[in-house]
């Protein structure tokens, strides 16, 4: 499966609009959409979220395949520090899923990392395949009810983002607004954040990096939670927040810089689409100076 083109945003304006006046079922019969959309609008008619009671964090990781990289020394180096800021939360109810065609050689698994062989024959890029597995196979990691984010293999979690999460039991889910962009190559690191008038060109984290969104699920209300976060994240992260606010489930923003997002260390899966200058760019133009700021980057985000 390729990544699904994202709906145009005029179209994403209409639906949303049907499903907020003329209801869920009616747009859904009489609209053509998505099957992202469909699974979105099956959620908004039928499975109603309560707060989430003592609620885990998943964290799902596609694992790009040796065969597809110069340097998989590196790769496992980037994940060691990506399962490595998992293990330094300050509230250890989280849970961690690999999935991929070679299962990595520096990574300790035990019950909270797991890994998931990848084994369906592909040709191209596999990543969004990969996530479909993974949120495919969710119900069955025995973790009833929480949250579940998708989650690069470089990329890492600020410390405290599991026990905001924990603690503030958002119905919907969390989306990353504040979140760091580091350029390997310079070690510059650059802040993501809404765009306002004091600071025309910013940007928000989740329109930058795709470790942006934790979603609600529920299986001990409704396994097809499943089947929604496979159509959802078969997109582009930019789709995140119209599919969560089509389902009923409208992502809240997360209170601190919960993500560090490490570009231009000559892996990237940007690099192999070409969409990694931009970012180095934007890390020049919007530099983090304060020694302060940069010592705490430095300490909440160590790395090999």
């Amino acid at each position: 499966m390729a990544q699904v083109p994202a709906t145009p945003k005029p179209r994403r304006a209409l639906i949303r609009a049907a499903a907020a006046t003329l209801g869920p079922r009616w747009t859904y019969e009489k609209l053509a959409t998505q099957w992202s959309e469909q699974e979105a609008l099956e959620r908004r008619a039928h499975a109603r979220l309560g707060p989430a009671e003592e609620p885990a964090v998943v964290f799902l990781i596609p694992l790009v395949g040796r065969h597809h990289v110069d340097d998989w020394c590196k790769i496992e180096e980037r994940l060691a520090d990506t399962v490595e800021s998992f293990r330094r939360q300050s509230n250890n109810c989280w849970h961690a899923v690999i999935c991929g065609q070679d299962r990595p050689e520096r990574i300790r698994f035990d019950e909270q990392v797991r890994f998931l062989p990848f084994t369906k024959p592909f040709v191209g890029n596999d990543k969004w395949a990969k996530l479909e597995t993974l949120f495919r196979a969710l119900p069955d990691l025995g973790v009833a009810s929480g949250y579940a984010m998708p989650f690069d293999a470089d990329d890492m979690l600020a410390p405290g983002a599991v026990a905001e999460m924990a603690r503030r039991k958002q119905r919907g889910g969390y989306l990353v607004t504040r979140g760091w962009v580091m350029d390997a190559q310079s070690h510059e690191v650059g802040l993501c954040t809404p765009q306002t008038l004091l600071h025309p060109g910013r940007k928000a984290f989740w329109k930058m990096c795709g470790s942006c969104a934790a979603f609600r699920f529920d299986f001990s209300q409704d396994r097809r939670d499943a089947e929604y976060l496979a159509a959802v994240t078969s997109h582009e992260h930019r789709m995140f927040p119209y599919l969560a606010a089509l389902a009923g489930r409208r992502l809240t923003p997360m209170q601190q810089e919960a993500v560090l997002y490490v570009v231009n260390h000559g892996e990237n899966f940007g690099k192999r689409r070409g969409r990694v200058d931009f970012k180095t760019r934007y890390v020049k133009r919007f530099p983090v100076t304060d020694p302060g700021t940069l010592a705490r980057i430095e300490a909440e985000f160590p790395m090999a």
